[in-house]
């Protein structure tokens, strides 16, 4: 159940930002589990406007292949910053914008079963012109950390496979790069601020419990064990964002029970 309080927080954002001549562009950051893509999605059916997240343009498998091959292999794991196609990201939030009332816009679809791109041909389609765009994304808005704060690792799959500090340096850079650009083209931010990384394991297993028909208690050890392993690869970023490493608008602080807590 999403507080409408959001909805209104995410429709005032985009009311700022509208004009006749400008779509708002309007990004919606929170760590794993906090609920930005079910608020995302129910935002754009209230006040149509078109949706897409960042887990919508990843690089393709073949081509996160490549990047671990040609840089760290960490790099093969979609998620963190330098896995996302970001030139694909913004070829459509540009035509969103340019789109007329009987346009049909193709929006970017990713399985994440198959961990690949879906072919265009099944992507979805926007229909006229959308009053907003909404993107959402587990790192929207972060933004890169001092060089001392990379020296230490923040886990054992940082302190393991990264012991030189390779992947997140260069992960650091994207984000101070071209990341950086992307963000700072969205009219405004709303970060949805868990209150802590503990709580993300638990709403990212809560999640899973649901996907499998479980109730969160009876999620298998085993399967924890993996999510726990995973979720290690968004660590440091989203412990950075949760400590005010990260540019938005609006900040809504939640409680371990996703409760709004202002």
């Amino acid at each position: 159940m999403i507080d409408a309080r959001l909805l209104d927080a995410v429709g005032a954002l985009i009311e700022a930002h509208a004009r006749p001549d400008h779509v708002p562009l309007i990004g919606i950051a929170g760590a794993q589990g906090s609920g930005k893509t079910t608020l995302t999605r129910l935002a754009a059916e209230r006040f149509g406007a078109a949706c897409l997240s960042l887990d919508d343009v990843y690089l393709t498998k073949s081509e996160r292949e490549r990047k671990g091959r040609a840089v760290h292999p960490l790099f093969a794991m979609r998620g963190p910053p330098g896995t996302h196609d970001l030139g694909l990201l913004e070829a459509t939030v540009g035509a969103l914008p340019a789109a007329g009332a009987d346009s049909r816009t193709p929006l970017p679809s990713f399985d994440k079963l198959a961990d690949d791109r879906r072919r265009e041909a099944d992507w979805p389609m926007f229909a006229g012109r959308p009053t907003a765009v909404l993107v959402d994304g587990w790192c929207l808005g972060a933004t890169a950390q001092a060089d001392v704060e990379l020296v230490e690792p923040v886990n054992a799959l940082e302190g393991e496979r990264d012991g030189q500090g390779v992947w997140r340096r260069a992960v650091n850079a994207e984000l101070a790069g071209t990341y950086a650009e992307v963000f700072n083209r969205f009219d405004a931010m709303l970060f949805l601020k868990a209150p802590s990384f503990d709580a993300v394991l638990d709403w990212r297993c809560e999640q899973e419990a649901g996907l499998m028909g479980l109730a969160p208690g009876d999620l298998p050890p085993k399967r924890r064990a993996e999510l726990t392993a995973f979720i290690q690869y968004f660590e440091r970023i989203t412990r950075h964002m949760l400590a005010g490493g990260v540019r938005a608008d609006v900040t809504v602080p939640l409680g371990e029970d996703r409760r709004l807590i202002f």
